[in-house]
């Protein structure tokens, strides 16, 4: 019995220092700034960062580190993923989760970037019946990872910043949204009133685009944000980020529920 329990106390003992050991890292990682080579690729990317306020450019500091810590990037057909590209893709992830300190996207452990669009192998089921069929993409989010990008599309989302449309924040988006183990538009709330209050605002939001597309009408969000929920959600973020005053005139509903979950406002920048 004695040998027994020895193993057990040396096992715990081993997993508990694992968690601190991490846990240290975690903060070594979040408070160290980067540095003046690794900032110029993030400005260039982002040039939101100059006008970020103070606290958040640290925070995305820090959160780019651990970020670049924790995930392996692969390149796919030949494409060698430089470490510019690495924080390119890494500064605006992050940037979704700059203020939310609560949130951070802990099952993802892989990113595959593609050069360029990419194709996609499609099954769908209806019955007995499987049909499968090929999309091209630019970008996809699966459940606990991995992220799939084309790195043309990932940087020519960053340059544009002002379009509404960044491949990026929609399949990090994603992620935030699967958190939950469910992407279906609604991420993790902080209680039953704020879900609530999301889901009043987005099935609305949602709505008024599918009757405008079917009215033949020109809506304000990307049409692709009909495709269901969770596609809506991401949409909106791209907007959130990209075109915020015209999100909040059009959709101040879901402007204000994006701005209480992501705990910023981008207008304030």
């Amino acid at each position: 019995m004695f040998p027994i329990i020895f193993l057990i106390c040396i096992a715990l003992i081993i997993f508990l220092a694992r968690i601190w050991f991490g846990h240290k890292t975690v903060q070594r990682l979040l408070s160290t700034p980067l540095n003046e080579n690794e900032r110029k690729i993030v400005v260039k990317y982002i040039p939101l960062y100059r006008k970020l306020p103070t606290d958040l450019r640290a925070k995305l500091d820090g959160k780019i580190n651990r970020f670049r810590h924790q995930v392996t990037f692969y390149g796919v057909l030949e494409l060698e993923v430089s470490d510019e590209m690495q924080f390119a893709i890494a500064a605006q992830a992050c940037l979704l989760v700059v203020n939310k300190d609560d949130t951070w996207f802990k099952n993802l452990k892989t990113i595959l970037v593609y050069p360029d669009a990419f194709k996609s192998r499609q099954v769908e089921t209806n019955g007995y019946v499987q049909t499968v069929s090929e999309k091209v993409r630019i970008g996809e989010s699966w459940s606990r990872g991995p992220v799939v990008l084309s790195w043309a599309h990932a940087a020519e989302g960053a340059f544009i910043a002002d379009d509404g449309h960044n491949v990026v924040f929609h399949e990090f988006a994603h992620q935030l949204d699967d958190i939950s183990g469910h992407t279906d538009g609604m991420p993790v709330m902080k209680n039953i009133k704020s879900e609530r209050a999301w889901a009043k605002a987005f099935l609305d939001g949602y709505q008024r685009l599918l009757e405008t597309i079917e009215a033949g009408g020109k809506p304000f969000l990307d049409p692709y944000g009909a495709t269901d929920h969770a596609e809506f959600f991401a949409v909106s973020v791209e907007y959130f980020f990209e075109k915020p005053a015209e999100l909040k005139h059009n959709e101040p509903e879901i402007f204000n529920q994006l701005v209480a979950y992501f705990n910023i406002n981008p207008l304030d920048w």
